[in-house]
């Protein structure tokens, strides 16, 4: 780790911090408060996504809703408007929405093979936009005079890394360069959370194999076929069982490349002092093993 002691954090001249788990646990939370009343840099990974690698996507995805629209398509056909995404770190909808969810397209669903293609366009930004961090580590020093940095990772980190590979090239740029904090949650946080994605979905991705997986064990439980799958219902349901085969993944990257806190920890950290104070103990509880 970067920082071996509580002292060597709390009295580093530049505090690099990198959080990952599940999504909801309060990473971009953390950040922005950080940002707000620490001065610290704010590196979302879903953003670099969804502005840097996906913007793309996303934005040629409004065009065709667009352009089914006679009054649209000729603005558009004549460069009378343009069309763009507003995605921010607190509004990652864009894209969500490009991401989609498949089953009926009457009840708003994408194919399944036209689903999987979009999970391959995420994973493959995922990776870059991590890749992107030690970059911006940089640029904030050196552009933007900021002291500390803080990486907002992407809920899904764990399925793009392989945690109990040493040479695993996204988690060694990390940990050379940040300290990797899991926030823990626990399985009786899990409901909850899935109340939290249902009203306020954040980009999804599953690994191809346990989408292929859980595509088939929905359908095939309720004796469906694609065309009668509700995406609203797949997503949720989806999503539950993924905190499932996730959170053994988030611990093995601790284990490994980091250290844990706890969800409750971060839930009551209300100040940049209380933070500092949380990842010291952190680093202190990692040395006493």
């Amino acid at each position: 780790m970067i920082y071996e002691t509580p002292d060597a954090y709390l009295n580093a001249p530049h505090k690099a911090i990198a959080l990952f788990g599940m999504s909801g646990l309060g990473k971009t939370r953390i950040a922005s408060l950080m940002r707000a009343e620490a001065d610290w840099f704010h590196y979302s990974v879903d953003f670099r996504i969804g502005t840097r690698y996906m913007g793309e996507h996303i934005v040629d995805n409004f065009k065709r809703e667009a352009m089914r629209n006679p009054f649209l398509r000729q603005l558009l056909r004549s460069d009378s408007i343009y069309i763009a995404s507003n995605i921010s770190f607190q509004n990652l909808a864009p894209l969500s929405t490009y991401l989609g969810k498949p089953g009926n397209p009457d009840l708003g669903g994408i194919g399944f093979e036209e689903y999987l293609k979009r999970q391959h366009q995420h994973r493959n930004a995922e990776i870059s936009a991590l890749l992107d961090t030690a970059t911006f580590i940089g640029k904030a020093r050196e552009i933007y005079g900021y002291a500390h940095f803080m990486c907002d990772t992407g809920g899904s980190i764990c399925e793009v890394v392989d945690p109990d590979d040493p040479a695993d090239p996204v988690l060694r740029l990390l940990s050379e360069n940040l300290l990797m904090v899991q926030i823990r949650g626990t399985e009786a946080l899990a409901d909850e959370l899935v109340t939290r994605f249902e009203k306020n979905p954040k980009p999804m991705y599953y690994p191809e194999t346990v989408l292929r997986d859980l595509w088939r064990e929905f359908m095939e439980a309720r004796g469906i076929v694609e065309a009668d799958v509700d995406p609203n219902a797949f997503i949720s349901w989806g999503f539950r069982r993924l905190l499932d085969h996730r959170i053994p993944r988030y611990d093995a990257i601790a284990r490994n490349w980091g250290i844990t806190v706890e969800a409750a920890e971060i839930e009551a950290v209300r100040t940049p002092d209380d933070f500092d104070r949380l990842i010291a103990a952190a680093i202190a509880r990692h040395r006493a093993g």
